[in-house]
Order: C-alpha cells, then sequence, then structure tokens
C-alpha cells in the first residue's frame, strides 16, 4: 500500500478509526461475572475495591461490574474509567451516578497516553509508577494499521514492543497487566486474531511468560458484536508466580448439521458446557474445553488442548513423512500494486494493440479443485531472468507494452514507495522469480470454507488473493493436492491452529500451510491418491463419490478412520471434521 497517497482508509466512519465498537450487555454481563467468580475466591466482601476500565465508551463493562459485585456482597467500590470521547464518558458518568457507589472518576483522555504521576489524576497515579487497580475490565478499541496509519502504527509499536500489523488493542493488553495489584484480576474482551496472527506474537509471548494468564475464551463466530469481530475474553491475574498453573481456554465455533448432544439458551450458557450444543435460536455450536498450549519461545500460536486432541496430533505425527514446506517455499501470489493497470481481461480490444510481456494469471475466481477453469485474465508482466537473476524488462524493447504503460505513467509514478525502493516506475511491486512460473506449482486459494488445491501445469501466473509452491516431483504434488483438498485436512487444521473465521471458513496461508503433513509416499493409500488426483487432474475435477474415497484413503494413511459424512457433506470443513 502506498502510504504517502491517499487511500481508502483516510476516509472512516468515527466508529472504525476510533475503535468504538461499544459491548453488548450480554458479553458484558458474562465478562463481569467471570471477574468476580476471581474477586469473591480472593477477597472479603469488606475489602475496597479499585476498578477500572480504560476504554469505558458508555459505561456498559463497568455498569455490569458494579451489579455483579452488588449481587456477591460487594459495596465499598472505587470506580475510574478512561476513553477519548468525551461524549461517550458523559453517557457512563450519568449512567454510573444512579448506582450509589462511593468514588467514580471517568477521565476523557486516551488511556494509553497517560503517564505516571500526572497531577490532574490526583491519587490516580503515584510518582513511581501507575496505581494498581484490584480489577480492569475492558473492551480496548480494535483499530488496524490500515486506519490507524503508518506513522501512528509505527510509534505504537515502537512503544510498547510490537511488530507486523499492529492493532490498537494489542498495546491495551501489554500495559493492562501492569496495572493490576498483585492479587488483581482483568477480564480483556479483543478480537481473537491475537491468538493466532503473526503480529500477535509478542504479545502472546509477554502475556504467556509474565504468568498472569488465567483463562481465554475463543468466541468464534457466536457474532456477539454487530460488528464484523470474531471476539476472545482474556482473564489475567496480578500475580506473577514461579510456576504458574495450566491457563485454561474454551473456544466455541458454529457447527451447522452436527448433532447436538447439549441444549443452552444462549451462547454465554453454552460456554459451561463440552461438545456440540443447540441454542435456543437452532444454531448448533462446538464448544471445546481444555488448556493452551504454544510453541515457537511461548510466542507461538495458541490452541486448545486436551488429551483426545493431543492423542489425535500424535497419531498425525506418528504416520507423517514431511510437511507441504518439504515441497518448496510457499509464497503469497504477485502484487502489482495497480491491478487496473497490469491485470485485465480485454487486452485485445485495447485501442494501442495488444501488449508484448502477457502471461495468463491465475485468480481465485477460477481457482477449484484439483485443477483451475481457465483463466480469462493476463497480466502485464514486466520482469525477466538474466544470468539467474531478475530484472525488469527493457521496456523500449516492447512498444506496444511502452505506449500501453504510458497512458498510466502518471498513476504508476504515483506509486511513491516504488522509486524509493530503486525501482522502476512499471515494475509490479511483487513479482516473484520469473523463473518459476513455468515449474509445476501447486496452487490454493486464502479464504474458503473448503479447502481448494489445485496442480498448475501451464505456467500461468498466480495472483495475490492465492498462494503456491513450485515442486518438480509431480508425485509429490499430486500428494499434496490430495492431502490439502481432503475432510481430514479440516480436522488437522483446526486442532494444530484453532484459528476459524465466521460460518466455518479458515484462512490457507504459508504459516498454516507449511505445517500440513504429507504421509509416506511409498504407502499403498499414498500410491492410490496421487493416482486419482493425477486422473482428476486430466478430467478437470472429482465426484462426490469419488471425493469420499480420496477422503478415506487419506485418513487411513494418517492412522485415523474417517468420519462418516453426511450426504450433504464431504467438503472438510462442516460435518466431517471428526473432532472430538
Amino acid at each position: 500500500m502506498n502510504h504517502d497517497a491517499p487511500t481508502r482508509y483516510q476516509q472512516v466512519s468515527s466508529t472504525k478509526a476510533t475503535g468504538a465498537t461499544y459491548t453488548p450487555p450480554a458479553l458484558a454481563r458474562f465478562v463481569a461475572e467471570r471477574l468476580v467468580e476471581q474477586v469473591a475466591a480472593a477477597h472479603p466482601i469488606q475489602r475496597r475495591l479499585r476498578i477500572a476500565d480504560p476504554a469505558v465508551g458508555e459505561g456498559e463493562l463497568l455498569v455490569q461490574i458494579v451489579h455483579a459485585l452488588h449481587a456477591r456482597g460487594f459495596r465499598d467500590l472505587d470506580l475510574y474509567g478512561f476513553d477519548v470521547n468525551a461524549d461517550a464518558v458523559a453517557v457512563a458518568r450519568s449512567r454510573l451516578a444512579a448506582l450509589d457507589l462511593p468514588e467514580v472518576t471517568l477521565v476523557a483522555k486516551d488511556f494509553l497516553s497517560l503517564q505516571p504521576g500526572a497531577e490532574h489524576l490526583g491519587p490516580l497515579f503515584r510518582a513511581t509508577g501507575p496505581a494498581e487497580f484490584d480489577v480492569i475490565i475492558a473492551n480496548p478499541p480494535y483499530v488496524r494499521t490500515q486506519v490507524l496509519g503508518a506513522a501512528q502504527a509505527r510509534r505504537l509499536a515502537e512503544a510498547h514492543g510490537l511488530r507486523g500489523r499492529v492493532d490498537l488493542y494489542q498495546a491495551f493488553l501489554l500495559v493492562l497487566a501492569e496495572w493490576l495489584a498483585s492479587d488483581g484480576v482483568a477480564g480483556v474482551i479483543t478480537s481473537n486474531r491475537y491468538l493466532t496472527v503473526r503480529s500477535g506474537e509478542t504479545v502472546r509471548r509477554h502475556l504467556w511468560q509474565s504468568g498472569r494468564l488465567h483463562h481465554v475464551w475463543d468466541l468464534g463466530d457466536t457474532r456477539c458484536f454487530g460488528a464484523a469481530v470474531l471476539p476472545a475474553v482474556t482473564l489475567l491475574r496480578g500475580a506473577n508466580p514461579a510456576e504458574a498453573p495450566a491457563v485454561g481456554m474454551t473456544t466455541i465455533y458454529e457447527a451447522a448439521g452436527q448433532v447436538p448432544a447439549h441444549f443452552a439458551d444462549t451462547v454465554f450458557d453454552a460456554l459451561a458446557l463440552d461438545g456440540f450444543v443447540q441454542l435456543a435460536d437452532h444454531r448448533i455450536m462446538h464448544v471445546r474445553q481444555g488448556t493452551v498450549v504454544t510453541e515457537a519461545a511461548s510466542g507461538g500460536v495458541w490452541r486448545l488442548s486436551n488429551a483426545a486432541t493431543e492423542a489425535w496430533l500424535q497419531k498425525v505425527a506418528d504416520h507423517t513423512w514431511k510437511t507441504f514446506e518439504a515441497l518448496g517455499k510457499i509464497r503469497v501470489g504477485i502484487k502489482t500494486t495497480a491491478d487496473a493497470v497490469f491485470i485485465r481481461d480485454d487486452w485485445q480490444g485495447l485501442p494501442t494493440g495488444v501488449p508484448e510481456l502477457l502471461r495468463p494469471l491465475t485468480t481465485h475466481h477460477v481457482g477449484q479443485r484439483y485443477r483451475a477453469a481457465p483463466t480469462a485474465k493476463s497480466v502485464l508482466y514486466t520482469h525477466e531472468m538474466v544470468d539467474g537473476r531478475r530484472r525488469a524488462v527493457h521496456l523500449e524493447r516492447h512498444p506496444v507494452a511502452l505506449a500501453y504503460l504510458e497512458t498510466h505513467r502518471a498513476r504508476l509514478e504515483g506509486r511513491a514507495y516504488v522509486a524509493k525502493a530503486g525501482r522502476a516506475w512499471f515494475e509490479i511491486w511483487v513479482p516473484h522469480q520469473p523463473d518459476q512460473w513455468e515449474r509445476p506449482k501447486m496452487v490454493f486459494r486464502d479464504i474458503t470454507d473448503e479447502p481448494q488445491f489445485w496442480v498448475d501445469l501451464d505456467g500461468t501466473v498466480v495472483n495475490g488473493d492465492c498462494y503456491w509452491v513450485a515442486c518438480d516431483n509431480l508425485e509429490h504434488l499430486w500428494l499434496a493436492t490430495a492431502v490439502g483438498n481432503s475432510s481430514f485436512i479440516g480436522a488437522f487444521y483446526d486442532r494444530r491452529f484453532n484459528n476459524k473465521l465466521y460460518a466455518g471458513r479458515r484462512r490457507f496461508i504459508t504459516q498454516y500451510v507449511r505445517h500440513f503433513p504429507l504421509p509416506d509416499p511409498s504407502l499403498a493409500e499414498s500410491r492410490a491418491m496421487m493416482a486419482r488426483v493425477a486422473a482428476a487432474y486430466e478430467r478437470g475435477g472429482m465426484s462426490s463419490a469419488e471425493q469420499a474415497q480420496l477422503d478415506r484413503l487419506v485418513w487411513a494413511a494418517f492412522g485415523l478412520e474417517a468420519p462418516q459424512a453426511s450426504s450433504a457433506d464431504t467438503n472438510g470443513g462442516k460435518k466431517t471434521d471428526g473432532i472430538e
């Protein structure tokens, strides 16, 4: 993205710009009740409690925590709230005034900007550091890098040691635990993205190593918010024990078509159960209980672990020959940063003539299992290999392409980051190595409700809405494509990565796909898989009955029995994922 030119993120609603998606009462009540359980176990009801909400909004979280504490007999409560929205703070002040509280301090300021010793806040801060709170309850603003702007995101990252695509709530998570009293507790509502994305690695490592984690609820696609955010609730404690106990984890995702073992009125009632649960609104949810496990020096993806999950993953590991990354480097497709110029399906009708340098382009629109549909789009590909090195073409040797690009020169030169990197004005920003496109490769879609992996032997260029890996061993490509398109891979993904989107969709990106397992190619099941995929490639697809047969081969190759699939689902993510 060109951060120096106007972008679609520079004019956004105040909700998106500030991250002000206020907490629904049912979710606020759930968080408050979980906090009060901890408070009641640690403190007598005579204890004077200092309670803070660093992003108070209109006060729903503070109202709910007061109600929950009053129900347990706690009356001596001092409340503090912060928010950048003065109008929202005024609403919160009015709501809290009706609750008969000894002290309420609401401040229309950015919590992250407050410094220890701030005189205008009186006893809230000490000269030696921030005041300690017994309870913190928070729904920090969710504002992504694109909306924050490059400069502000960079400052935020530097101040709080964050890396990658920074989200504002990540900074809140890092700061909040430091504000807790040694016997305090915090409940924080965030996007569940921080549990799995690379940019959340710093947050995960800090919270994990601090020993402050108590429980994580991944609320998945429960639609708690009107906004398209998949939320999580993280319960933190102030203590920093030498040996922290296991961190509890609960996940809940929609599981349409499954037979429920339990019934519950609401999502929040279902969170106390384990298994498939039917709600009063007839949705079927899959609730899983376990503990958090992580890898990569405690900064890796946080996933749910229980005895059944670990036994399943161990069996898969015992039958794994190599992983997908053994095929080759897994890459996202090209990034032109000016698709309307470089990518078209109407090159034949241009007044300047058909440019040289055109290459067929594969996008997710033609993607399908085993073999993509014919592509109508081509990319004007401005790079070549010379003496083993990539370089921009000599455009004067391609006069029709030059004439066409000249008509768009102002737009292309507006990509200031291209010039800053010492690149020619007409270059594709991320072209990859031109000599790799002709090699056999496996291509797959990013976000999809069922996996779509296919083999490309036509030398197409892969667009940035897909990922690809080149491999000269065609049998290994057939094998990986069989595994990638199987119902087994949905089950593996959900156990191993714990990252699903709405309606059962998953992200198939490098950080996950590189870990996908491959069975030994010499197995009878593997030989049969490769033959079936090669035949499907030639025919351009596979019937549902053939897919079901292939699924059984994949499961068997990993020492597992395929779950029984319904006639309506054989795709790997809805009914047949076989998760305990």
